[in-house]
């Protein structure tokens, strides 16, 4: 059976508080910057529209234990809706913004059931940050990215998927590369995601295989910094890379990754020698990049982007000349502040405080001042580094404990607090992970909907130049969308930048991905 997507019809104007002439305030993004900016106006004298391309608010720091089974996606990602269900003056809209237009003060978003056209008096602009492979966007089809709720179950089934596959091979060399794990980047995912690929591997499946040791698994860090957590400075950057010795993390710094194929990663050293790894599961968690959003921004308003994408806002969070406009989160560049949850977070609140005091009539409040509540990365169970201030910094259990309150104090909802508690006692305290079921659609569909969705582009750009070829001459058959073997090394490519990626569509798979052509 086939379903089809509606064609997009002439835009439609926003459902939701039609009619009304309070002030209009239109949000973009359902993360922690637009969801503290619409809750932080809910007794103000407006009518909000939260526009965001998924219908849940995703607590990105914890998306990690989603892909190695420890919490449900459900408890880090609640739906939008129920988070706001009891605040009236708010709506949420399904859509992905593709366009603002700052003359006429609308937003157009994208549905399956077409175009939207949302007006604004006032519009915060959350749209957060997605992965970047530094030039290398070809690496995304083999190393899955840590910034969805796709990413991580793809992952999930990916690195439960490695040790299945692992059981059933005859070959040890075969074994050992469905045995090795790689995670580029050595920043709080990557660290994160070594600590707990190794306590899988280590700990929770020690007993569960009968012809493979599962303890016997390498897990290898790679960054081309010199330091693990490097923001952390050096005495905590030390203590990390010690503890992830100690729990079989083999950490490899100064190391650039500038090739990937289906079995493994082609690396650079410090000192200009080529080396390899073999490996089937690859993970990338380095480098970002602010929502293309931030460019259309700065085109309009002659404003300015760094290398991150990130648009150049006014120390009150507006976009320069704009001050209808304000810009938060991921997607601001302000002072070098960090792209970190507790920016977005009091960003959001600080824009909604703005707004409030212009309806009343009162004058602005001070320039935008983030407080530093620290950071954290969790290395294994009971173990992490805190760095709070200029003063604080811990390496240990109770770096741990400090981790754990924080976490479960930002999760939203009282069910989601409760549930992830349980699960971590599961994880923590005993052996086990209660998130470990996996399916190939998960790790294949994402490849899979994105050769689709380029057939279809493609059959949409023959209509345009009036070439009309038959469907049947573009439409992929169902054999040109199964994954098909990689024969030999991929081609190498310099990465411009310090990381290089790489994927594969392996656990559970019989026949891994294609390498994309590089463009």
């Amino acid at each position: 059976m086939t379903v089809e997507t509606p064609a997009p019809g002439p835009a439609a104007p926003a459902p939701g508080n039609r009619g009304s002439s309070r002030h209009k305030v239109v949000v973009i993004g359902s993360g922690f910057g637009g969801l503290w900016a619409t809750e932080a106006l809910s007794k103000a004298p407006v009518d909000i529209v939260m526009i965001s391309g998924t219908s849940h608010h995703l607590f990105q720091p914890l998306l990690y234990q989603v892909a190695t089974g420890v919490l449900s996606e459900g408890e880090v990602a609640p739906a939008t809706r129920e988070v706001l269900k009891k605040q009236r003056n708010a709506t949420v809209l399904l859509g992905r913004v593709t366009d603002i237009d700052i003359a006429a003060k609308t937003v157009t978003s994208v549905s399956p059931l077409g175009t939207t056209v949302t007006p604004y008096d006032t519009l915060i602009v959350a749209a957060g940050a997605g992965q970047s492979y530094f030039g290398n966007d070809q690496f995304s089809e083999f190393a899955p990215g840590m910034k969805s709720i796709d990413d991580a179950l793809e992952l999930r089934g990916r690195i439960f998927g490695c040790f299945e596959l692992a059981e059933l091979c005859s070959d040890p060399q075969e074994r050992e590369e469905w045995l090795t794990f790689v995670v580029v980047g050595a920043g709080p995912t990557g660290v994160e995601m070594a600590g707990q690929i190794s306590e899988l591997a280590h700990r929770t499946l020690r007993r569960d295989f009968r012809r493979i040791d599962t303890t016997k698994a390498k897990i290898i860090l790679l960054d081309a910094a010199p330091a693990v957590l490097g923001a952390f400075g050096d005495k905590l950057s030390a203590a990390a890379r010690e503890q992830l010795g100690k729990i079989g993390v083999d950490v490899e710094l100064n190391a650039k990754v500038v090739g990937v194929d289906n079995t493994g990663v082609d690396i650079v050293d410090s000192d200009g020698n080529e080396r390899r790894i073999r490996c089937r599961c690859k993970v990338w968690a380095a480098g970002v990049s602010a929502s293309p959003l931030g460019k259309q921004l700065a085109e309009q308003s002659g404003g300015e982007v760094d290398r991150a994408g990130r648009v150049q806002v006014n120390e009150d969070l507006t976009l320069p000349g704009h001050p209808e406009i304000f810009v938060v989160g991921d997607m601001m560049a302000l002072n070098n502040l960090p792209g970190v949850a507790q920016v977005a977070m009091q960003g959001g609140k600080y824009a909604a405080g703005q707004i409030v005091r212009r309806l009343r009539g009162e004058p602005p409040a001070p320039p935008f001042k983030y407080f530093d509540k620290g950071s954290m990365a969790t290395i294994s169970r009971f173990h992490a580094v805190a760095s709070i201030g200029t003063k604080i910094r811990m390496a240990g259990f109770f770096a741990w404990i400090m981790w754990l309150v924080v976490h479960v104090m930002y999760l939203v909802g009282f069910k989601n607090r409760f549930t992830t508690v349980i699960h971590w006692a599961v994880s923590f305290i005993f052996r086990g992970r209660s998130q470990r079921t996996t399916t190939r659609q998960q790790i294949v569909a994402r490849t899979l909907m994105a050769r689709l969705s380029a057939a279809e582009e493609a059959l949409k750009d023959a209509d345009q130049q009036e070439l009309s070829p038959e469907p049947s001459e573009l439409r992929p058959e169902p054999s040109e969308l199964r994954p098909e073997p990689v024969e030999g090394r991929a081609s190498k490519r310099r990465a411009p930048n310090s990381q290089t990626g790489d994927r594969t569509d392996q656990p559970g798979d019989t026949a891994p991905v294609k390498q994309a052509p590089e463009s």
